[in-house]
């Protein structure tokens, strides 16, 4: 999953030093450590090789096949590395303070304190990316769950007078989606009805959305709010983004698939007989779901597509949207992170910034949570629960949808962003905006407090 890829301190001032790395002046970290440019190793120097790290712990390869280049972060690096005073024979940049003296003592030899970097280029970008600490989910696998006593409980909190929703709240919010899906298969095996219709009928408002919510399979669910956000008067352009932004490439060709069984017309056709312009053709770019998902980065590559972008927005009168959407939606997610900070660097404003002097209306919030999501994936996700709950009324679609997808995905890093971002926990903004049976069972998805 997008966010945080590698693992990675998600301090940005302790960046140079991962993975076992000795923390040594890196070359080309951030600005601050370089007045000088030129021998901070951002650019080739005359007679002197690719620098050893285009950015801290970013884990390009050198370029193979020149002196004194092992690739950072493999294994098997010839080690100690010789010392590099300044690439090209230049003066030695000083040390930033505090990194302590001289050339970049070469990687410790042992072994075991230099694990290969799970995923190159996975984002020590100044981006803050999460560090993945395996799952990052709130809901997991409830131990020896059995559907035909799951259904049981469900039919007897319906059965009779009222209905026992605690029973309910309980049983769906302990239960992983692959263990909630097989539910609806063993009622009817069991008693001859539809759970669904008769949850629809037991329940209603917000709590029946969500308890429905629940007992899609992931596609499905996305499928379906794609469909909602497109039915009717008006299109909720943010709800298309947010899906077709976060989802992966193998997400999105099922939710492609499902829609059209379902439907009897393909996503794309329904995109484009409800929205257009650029924003059409974005939406319709990621709905392909052919993002590349490499891992790796090519520095000089993010240096061109980042010089790319300067010169299709603030270096030019008007706006050349096909060339950001074409980065955009083409290039990987670390390729991203790489362009962004790039980008920064080379012009000294934010991507985001550019585009929002540069574009407006659907466009530009589009493209803005495009650039957020790859940025930082749980960043992105409590903004948007932030701003479903914050001023007057709920966007209760928005929430649900997003406490329901993303509570095996990235809920716990979701509610680290939130607390950081916003000064109070999502468990508490919940409880203050919600209320009932819908409260409870939100709460169980949020998983605790912060």
């Amino acid at each position: 999953q997008a966010g945080g890829m590698g693992a990675y301190p998600p301090n940005p001032s302790t960046y140079p030093q991962v993975g076992g790395y000795p923390p040594a002046p890196q070359a080309g970290g951030y600005d601050a450590f370089c007045p000088n440019q030129e021998s901070c190793g951002l650019y080739q120097q005359p007679g002197g090789g690719m620098p050893q790290q285009q950015w801290p712990g970013m884990g390009y390869p050198g370029q193979p096949g020149q002196p004194g280049q092992p690739m950072p972060g493999y294994p098997g690096a010839p080690s100690p590395n010789p010392p590099m005073p300044g690439y090209g024979g230049g003066p030695a940049p000083a040390p930033a303070p505090g990194l302590g003296p001289g050339p970049m003592p070469g990687y410790p030899t042992d072994p075991s304190l230099n694990p290969p970097v799970p995923s190159f280029g996975g984002g020590a970008m100044p981006v803050n990316p999460v560090i993945n600490r395996g799952f990052r989910g709130t809901i997991v696998d409830y131990p020896g769950a059995d559907p035909l006593k799951d259904v049981e409980v469900l039919r007897k909190a319906m059965k009779g007078f009222g209905t026992d929703e605690q029973a309910i709240i309980e049983l769906l919010g302990s239960r992983s989606n692959k263990q909630r899906v097989p539910l609806l298969r063993a009622y009817k095996t069991s008693y001859g009805k539809d759970l669904i219709k008769d949850l629809t009928s037991e329940l209603s408002g917000d709590f029946r959305k969500l308890v429905l919510s629940l007992l899609k399979t992931p596609a499905e669910f996305d499928a379906s709010e794609l469909r909602s956000a497109m039915k009717g008067a008006g299109t909720d352009e943010a709800c298309l983004i947010e899906i077709l932004s976060s989802r992966s490439n193998e997400q999105i060709k099922e939710i492609n698939r499902l829609y059209k069984a379902e439907h009897k017309k393909s996503l794309e056709e329904a995109i484009q007989s409800e929205t257009s312009g650029h924003f059409r053709r974005l939406l319709i770019s990621l709905a392909q779901g052919n993002r590349d998902e490499r891992e790796t980065v090519d520095a000089s590559l993010a240096q061109q597509d980042a010089q790319a972008l300067y010169a299709a927005g603030e270096n030019k009168l008007g706006t050349d949207e096909s060339k950001f959407n074409a980065i955009l939606c083409a290039r990987s997610r670390a390729h991203l992170r790489a362009v962004f900070y790039e980008y920064q660097r080379m012009c000294g404003r934010d991507i985001e910034n550019s585009i929002s002097r540069e574009m407006s209306g659907d466009l530009e919030s589009g493209m803005l949570a495009v650039v957020k999501c790859i940025k930082n994936t749980p960043a992105y996700f409590a903004e948007r629960l932030y701003k479903a709950m914050k001023g007057l009324g709920t966007k209760d679609r928005t929430l649900i949808r997003i406490m329901v997808s993303r509570s095996e995905v990235d809920m716990l890093d979701i509610r680290q962003e939130y607390i950081k971002n916003y000064g109070k926990s999502l468990y508490t903004h919940i409880s203050g905006d919600t209320s009932g049976d819908y409260k409870k069972l939100l709460l169980k998805l949020c998983g605790g407090n912060d």
